[in-house]
């Protein structure tokens, strides 16, 4: 059978068969292989949507910080007549 042309065409597809059959399941690009990594993309995008969320939240507390002494230090000024070190304070009157 093997002597015949057609025999050994046989064969021949069926080895470039099994190459592709053992690449499709051990090699690199593998159906294991791709859902190991589809799974840990999951994984970091849970980690990057995490950062993400307490990255907006510190920027918030920042700000609020901020904007909180401004406030402080504006309502100082105008009720308690408070000045800076080096400050000038002049008050007019009507």
């Amino acid at each position: 059978m093997l002597n015949t042309t057609a025999g050994r065409l046989t064969l021949l597809l069926l080895v470039l068969l099994g190459l592709l059959q053992a690449q499709l399941w051990f090699g690199r690009g593998s159906i294991p292989n791709v859902a190991s990594l589809q799974h840990k993309i999951e994984l970091q995008k849970a980690q990057n949507a995490e950062a993400l969320r307490e990255n907006t939240r510190l920027v918030s507390e920042v700000t609020d910080l901020k904007e909180g002494l401004d406030r402080v230090e504006q309502r100082a000024r105008l009720e308690l007549g408070m000045v800076k070190p080096n400050e000038i304070f002049v008050q007019l009157t009507r």
